[in-house]
């Protein structure tokens, strides 16, 4: 089984993703984040290091998927790679950050990987509104998020609920965080885990 977890930043993808992978057994692949060499200065100057920053993502995510191809374990992916192009990419495209020859290329070289990617068996939407999402990143105190606005926030939730409206690759389930403390209250958790077992099919 490959399934992955989305949502937009803060929303609890990471936290989610260790313990489905601790229930299941299976193995977690996480967003490569503090790895970016470009993250810092996207977040300093987002018109100058747009193109750069999502590029990065797009192929740490693009290597991982072919990693999830070849093995034969059970996967809990940290975010896709269709997030990469349908929300952050064109979330920048749309709010006039990155100019539209970038995006082009970008979404050029996105439909190429993808045309080779298999979508996972389940995609878990965490659905998180904007005062969990600034709650939860005040929270963990990352120092290159300390300057997000809630404008871009909310702009990336419009996009998230444009993109899942019209998701048909594989199986969606989503999950509305802002009423679950999956973290602190264990049928919280057990209440995803048996959505999860439900849209899979498996047994607990």
């Amino acid at each position: 089984m490959h399934i992955a977890i989305t949502g937009n930043i803060g929303a609890g993808k990471t936290t989610l993703a260790a313990l489905l992978g601790k229930h299941f057994g299976w193995d977690v692949f996480y967003e490569v984040v503090e790895e970016n060499p470009y993250l810092k200065d996207f977040y300093e100057d987002m018109s100058r290091w747009a193109f750069h920053t999502q590029v990065f993502f797009l192929n740490s995510r693009f290597q991982q998927v072919s990693k999830i191809s070849e093995s034969q374990r059970g996967i809990v992916q940290d975010r896709t790679i269709y997030e990469d192009a349908h929300i952050f990419a064109k979330n920048l495209y749309t709010s006039g950050i990155m100019p539209q020859r970038d995006f082009d290329n970008y979404t050029a070289l996105f439909h190429s990987m993808s045309s080779l990617v298999k979508p996972p068996d389940l995609i878990i939407y965490l659905k998180a509104d904007l005062p969990k999402l600034l709650h939860q990143i005040q929270l963990r105190n990352r120092e290159y998020e300390r300057n997000l606005s809630p404008e871009y926030l909310r702009n990336l939730n419009d996009h998230y609920e444009s993109w899942t409206q019209h998701y048909d690759h594989s199986k969606l389930l989503v999950v509305d965080a802002n009423q679950l403390d999956f973290v602190h209250n264990p049928a919280d958790l057990a209440t995803i885990i048996r959505k999860v077992e439900t849209a899979l099919g498996i047994a607990s």
